[in-house]
């Protein structure tokens, strides 16, 4: 566990870094509320200011709209001027969001001003609230960033389970939190159990609470709860990639590359998590200049297919199975 953020008791603020998606983000934001949103969200990462930070999120108490006045329109409340980009009530979180690019660390300062409309619906769906605040305030920005850099988001995670990394990727609700959860109680790592930030190579942890049916905390949409990750760790790189499929009796099995290319992609697209990201990502690259429009899905899905050995997993439970007793197996270790 790192050590607890710094809070200046005399200014009511925290200030800390969240090290996601393979950057370092320095988040300052008020004591309450929000610093508490964003404790939950780092999962026991947020540690002590680091000078090697590489963008930063802040957050002000002030209501005043950003100025945009001479600015160009680039679309339905959001406008571009010399590297900034301004989006209003971005991924309908009720925060307008300032993206600064023009200096040598990115910066994303966000203003609480909801539309009648969102208020609404924060107060009606609080847990829904509560997801789209965290991807507007860290996730999304730091997942963009990434995209800069060559990388891009996959609905996949790396876990160590024995002697085996692997990326592991299914649908929604077959058991991936759950196997990836065990392994990390179990003495292994893990970068997260749900997104990921990927280069075809390495596997960066996009960082957020565990969500399943064995958390113990807050009540989260389709009846999850939360939960805490063990041993994680910001970067694995998978030597296999394993593929999670429901079934009425266990099956293990060698994948082809273009089945796996075809799950990772398609799992990521269909993903929830990342419904908003796409339209976020593609409107900073338009406003900023800089990075793609769309990052490089299919590319580093196929990347990891063409070039580790692919394995597919058909499970009726979850329960009481481990993946590294499922990957250990001489047959297995075989497969290329």
């Amino acid at each position: 566990m790192p050590p607890p953020a710094r809070t200046d008791q005399d200014e009511g603020r925290v200030r800390g870094v969240i090290p996601t998606a393979g950057e370092l983000v320095a988040v300052t934001c008020p004591a309450g509320s929000i610093s508490r949103l964003m404790r939950e969200c780092a999962d026991g990462t947020l540690g002590l200011e680091d000078e090697d930070h590489t963008m930063r999120v802040e957050i002000e108490e002030t209501r005043r709209p950003f100025d945009t006045q001479g600015w160009t329109h680039l679309s339905r409340g959001a406008w571009s001027s010399g590297g900034r980009v301004v989006i209003l009530d971005v991924c309908t979180s009720g925060f307008d969001l300032l993206v600064d690019v023009s200096g040598r660390v990115p910066g994303f300062t966000y203003r609480h001003r909801p539309p009648t409309r969102t208020r609404a619906l924060s107060l009606a769906l609080p847990s829904r609230a509560r997801l789209l605040a965290r991807a507007a305030l860290l996730q999304y920005p730091a997942m963009w960033l990434a995209g800069t850099r060559g990388r891009a988001p996959l609905h996949a995670s790396a876990v160590k389970a024995g002697r085996v990394t692997a990326l592991v990727a299914g649908a929604s609700g077959v058991g991936k939190s759950t196997l990836i959860g065990r392994e990390a109680e179990a003495g292994g790592t893990a970068t997260g159990d749900n997104v990921s930030i990927v280069d075809g190579t390495a596997v960066w942890g996009v960082v957020e609470p565990t969500r399943g049916e064995s958390g113990s905390g807050r009540v989260m949409p389709h009846g999850r709860r939360e939960g805490h990750l063990a041993n994680r760790v910001a970067r694995l790189d998978p030597d296999r990639v394993v593929i999670l499929r429901r079934s009425t009796e266990e099956h293990v099995a060698p994948c082809d590359a273009d089945v796996v290319t075809r799950v990772l992609v398609g799992s990521t697209y269909i993903a929830g998590e990342l419904r908003r990201f796409w339209s976020f990502s593609a409107l900073l690259a338009l406003g900023t200049g800089i990075g793609p429009a769309h990052p490089p899905v299919a590319e580093v899905a196929a990347a990891f297919a063409e070039r580790l050995p692919r394995v597919s997993i058909a499970l009726p439970s979850v329960d009481g199975v481990r993946l590294c007793d499922l990957l250990s197996g001489s047959e297995v270790q075989s497969w290329t």
